[in-house]
């Protein structure tokens, strides 16, 4: 079964461009499109919160309108149980294979999905602290036209919830200014990857999202910086993000997981990622 994942990935990864660097992935397993949108649900490890996720995502009814789709990092929790998933309507479950990080796990995503013929393309974490029954409003505003849709805690009827003070402090005053400032969009909430893209933003090689530079965390910032720069439609809508009470899950944390968020902001901000 797994060499035969690996051949289905192989075959799937030689129809990518000649100039897409796309991460080394596998497929655990793929039930096909049946939509013309798709949910990416990037994880790693995160336990129970992902198995929560995946039942609201249920009963939400997600699966109606969109395809789910998750990309793992490498769990080693047994969290993504393949039976659990196919049984609350997840179509597709891709394991990254090589290094990296959130850039790394969304750059196997989009290929896949660009590749499978998706119009558009919403992302939400795996870590249950959105709110899945707003992606029909997401997919919605991609059918108008609009190209990047990003999730807000901070716009009137959003919430913001026991979000720790020194992350709310953070977006509000340094990270969404910056991005604001530099790509000349009011963006309000600029950290958290609750998004949605259309097919030809993601496809358009003056964005250029398949390249090697995109490894960590940079991809978020950086398309919120080229997006209004390239002319694109963009927008907010609000949305609720829960933190739960005690410990935070979180992937970035402690002083280098800090600096380097604010280092790969500012690069973003003076097109250190651009393309050209």
């Amino acid at each position: 079964m797994e060499s035969n994942q690996s051949i289905q990935a192989e075959e799937i990864r030689r129809k990518f461009p000649p100039d897409w660097d796309v991460p080394e992935f596998r497929i655990e397993f793929w039930d096909g499109k049946t939509s013309d949108y798709c949910v990416v649900v990037p994880v790693i490890n995160e336990g129970d919160r992902i198995r929560q996720f995946v039942r609201r995502l249920n009963s939400a009814n997600i699966a109606e309108i969109a395809d789910i789709i998750i990309v793992d990092a490498g769990s080693t929790d047994k969290s993504l149980e393949r039976d659990y998933l196919r049984l609350h309507n997840i179509r597709g479950l891709l394991i990254k294979t090589s290094l990296g990080k959130l850039s790394g796990q969304l750059r196997c995503a989009y290929a896949f999905a660009i590749n499978q013929g998706y119009e558009g393309i919403v992302t939400i974490d795996g870590n249950d602290k959105d709110n899945p029954e707003a992606i029909p409003r997401f997919i919605s505003t991609l059918k108008i036209g609009v190209d990047f849709v990003q999730a807000s805690r901070f716009l009137p009827g959003g919430v913001a919830a026991n979000t720790p003070k020194t992350r709310d402090y953070a977006i509000r005053y340094i990270h969404a200014p910056c991005l604001s400032l530099a790509s000349g969009f009011k963006w309000t909430d600029t950290t958290q990857g609750f998004r949605a893209y259309s097919r030809k933003m993601l496809l358009d090689p003056n964005m250029a999202i398949f390249r090697s530079i995109f490894c960590d965390y940079e991809l978020l910032a950086y398309m919120s910086y080229r997006a209004p720069k390239l002319g694109y439609t963009c927008k907010e809508l609000p949305t609720e993000r829960r933190y739960p009470i005690g410990k935070v899950p979180t992937k970035i944390s402690g002083i280098e997981g800090n600096l380097l968020i604010l280092k790969t902001l500012f690069k973003a901000c003076i097109g250190k990622y651009n393309v050209s």
